[in-house]
């Protein structure tokens, strides 16, 4: 096996406000001090590799002496305590508008994935694979990003299955959010012609 220095170009400051997360998490759980294969350090430096050079998890696992389900298990945990950081749509809304930002856009991801064989039945009463995108004919997940208009991510969705469509899976996250937005802070979003008859303040762009 070959062995070899690697670096990784984020922050040490990053490092570190990550590792403060999973420690308030693992405090929050009442894990005891030294129950863990890896400190919160290099838990966050192992999931940092994962969402900086997508490095597979049976890799981050090897080069870390812990299990493959331990390494999963711990990007789980980097993912939670990340995405509970997030500002609610709400509040990235008002951001944006103090930020002088006129307008907002509303757009549909798919993010592929594969091994997910879960069954659901259709609004025509058929057996369809949940996570199947007929749109894209691949599996994934579909998620509502709402950008500046320079197509920076200011809040991103739940993700919802594949054979969601957008508006349906607009209408659960999004629009009732977007609707006061228009009305209250005078911002309207923008959106491509997937979600025309949303209402007026969806404008099709």
């Amino acid at each position: 096996m070959i062995t070899y220095r690697a670096s990784l170009d984020v922050t040490n400051e990053l490092a570190l406000y990550l590792s403060g997360l999973l420690n308030a998490e693992r405090a929050r759980r009442g894990t005891g001090r030294g129950r863990r294969a890896l400190s919160t350090f290099k838990q966050a430096v192992l999931g940092l590799r994962w969402f900086r050079d997508r490095t597979a998890i049976p890799a981050l696992a090897r080069d870390n002496d812990i299990s493959g389900a331990t390494g999963y298990r711990y990007i789980d945990e980097v993912i939670e305590v990340l995405a509970a950081q997030a500002p609610d749509l709400h509040h990235a809304l008002r951001q944006a508008k103090t930020d002088g930002v006129a307008y907002v856009i509303l757009d549909g991801k798919l993010f592929f994935c594969v091994r997910l064989g879960e069954k659901a039945t259709s609004v025509k009463d058929t057996t369809i694979d949940r996570w199947y995108s007929g749109k894209h004919h691949r599996q994934g997940g579909n998620i509502q990003a709402v950008t500046t208009p320079d197509g920076f991510p200011i809040w991103v969705s739940p993700v919802e299955p594949g054979s969601v469509h957008d508006i349906t899976a607009a209408e659960h996250h999004t629009l009732g959010t977007l609707y006061w937005d228009a009305s209250q802070l005078d911002l309207p979003t923008l959106a491509d012609g997937g979600y025309q008859g949303t209402a007026a303040e969806c404008t099709p762009g």
